[in-house]
């Protein structure tokens, strides 16, 4: 997918980096809604992310997203338990990311394998000149991806994490 990239032009805007992402819920309010509540700690610190329930265009997953960067993760950590949330899965990557345009190519390394995420107007065109078949998109999350896996693998560790 590198080669792919550097022969369309694309830009790589950031080398690969490690993610911690922590995902918190109160009660299972925000899964019911497909809503998910994300606390990622990467290279640039610590940003909280809210992201609205998936409605498909085309054969495109659109949400709603709202991002913030904070200065301390774990005093926001502990402000979301005092309000009754609480840390409900956690999953790790590295992340590489390029530009094409605006639109923005994660070239994703998680403990289930390699994932290539296109996001961004135009992400559809993007990722047929990449050589990706948007009928074979993968649309579930990796939380649910490894929630499955799980279910196959039970003695796999609780959470998305690697050795």
């Amino acid at each position: 997918m590198k080669e792919k990239l550097r022969g369309l032009q694309a830009e790589r805007v950031a080398p690969r980096a490690f993610e911690d992402n922590l995902v918190f819920d109160r009660d299972g309010e925000l899964e019911a809604k497909g809503c998910v509540l994300r606390l990622r700690t990467d290279r640039f610190g610590a940003r909280l992310t809210y992201k609205g329930a998936v409605s498909m265009e085309g054969s495109m997953r659109v949400r709603e997203e709202r991002e913030t960067r904070v200065d301390d993760g774990e005093t926001l950590r502990a402000i979301l338990e005092s309000a009754g949330f609480q840390a409900v899965a956690r999953y790790q990557k590295h992340r590489e990311e390029w530009r094409l345009g605006a639109v923005v190519v994660a070239l994703d390394h998680t403990p289930l394998g390699d994932f290539v995420e296109v996001e961004g107007e135009g992400a559809d065109k993007v990722a047929k000149r990449c050589g990706l078949s948007l009928d074979k998109a993968e649309r579930r999350s990796y939380l649910r991806l490894y929630r499955e896996y799980r279910e196959v693998h039970p003695e796999a560790p609780a959470d998305m994490v690697f050795p």
